[in-house]
Parts: structure tokens; C-alpha cells; sequence
């Protein structure tokens, strides 16, 4: 029981963490980008899949030694809905992530570069739609600890 304390707090922990890593993204893209902003954004994109990979290790170490057990999660419809939403979630993460990375570089080579202003209003606007995907993903969470079945 401990260790299963143990994981579903590091877990909601590892959650909270993501999110203010996604606010303060769209936050930074909100403002102005200038040369301290843009490495402000590629340090916390950084930190922000360092969380995710550490999120889904420890929902991963939930499934194997918590609990509930493996065979609960296998069953549960909004278990595979939560998990769905997290990987798309991660696949539309790679955008921001490639683009925070070339802005990076382009800085490097020229520090008085600056993103188009509709790419950062594209960006924005990606990292707003993964928020309202972590919601749904916190309905679909508890939905899956109430209700085995849709």
C-alpha cells in the first residue's frame, strides 16, 4: 500500500508539473519574443518532456505495482482513452518542440532574430489545445477510477 501511495502521488506530483510547464509555455508565447524568451521557452519545453517521459514511467510503475493492478487498467475503456490523449498529446508536442529548437539555433547564429509572429500565434495556439487535452484527460482519470465501463 505504501509503494502504491508512494506512485500515485509522484504521479499527481509529476501531472502538476507538466501543467505549469504547458501555462508557462503558452504564457511565453502570449508576450514578447525576444532572445530571453526564446531561451526561456526551449529551457522549459526541455523540462516539459523530461516531466512527460517521467509522468508516463511512473503511470507505467502504477500499472505494474500499484493497487489496482495491471488487469484493472487492461479493462477499463478510460483508461485507454486517458492513454490515447496523452500520446497524441506527446505527438503534437513535437511541433512546438522542433520549432523552439530551430528558434534556438536561429538565435545562436543571430542574436537579434526573431520568430514570425503567426508561427508563435500557431505555436500558441497548440499548446493551448494539449491544455484543454490534459482537462479531458483529468475527466477521462476520473472517470476511470469510478466507472470500469463507458
Amino acid at each position: 500500500m505504501l509503494t502504491d501511495l508512494i506512485l500515485a502521488s509522484l504521479h499527481h506530483l509529476l501531472l502538476f508539473g507538466f501543467i505549469a510547464m504547458l501555462v508557462t509555455e503558452s504564457v511565453l508565447l502570449r508576450g514578447k519574443l525576444d532572445g530571453a524568451a526564446l531561451k526561456r521557452l526551449a529551457g522549459v519545453d526541455a523540462g516539459y518532456g523530461m516531466t512527460a517521459t517521467l509522468l508516463l514511467v511512473v503511470g507505467i510503475l502504477r500499472l505494474l505495482y500499484g493497487a489496482k493492478g495491471w488487469n484493472y487498467y487492461l479493462h477499463n475503456p478510460w483508461f485507454h482513452a486517458k492513454i490515447t490523449l496523452f500520446i497524441l498529446a506527446a505527438i503534437l508536442s513535437a511541433w512546438p518542440t522542433i520549432r523552439f529548437l530551430r528558434w534556438r539555433k536561429a538565435l545562436k547564429a543571430d542574436p537579434a532574430f526573431l520568430p514570425p509572429a503567426g508561427e508563435a500565434a500557431t505555436l500558441a495556439r497548440i499548446v493551448r489545445f494539449e491544455l484543454l487535452m490534459v482537462a479531458v484527460i483529468f475527466v477521462c482519470a476520473a472517470a476511470m477510477a469510478r466507472y470500469g465501463m463507458f
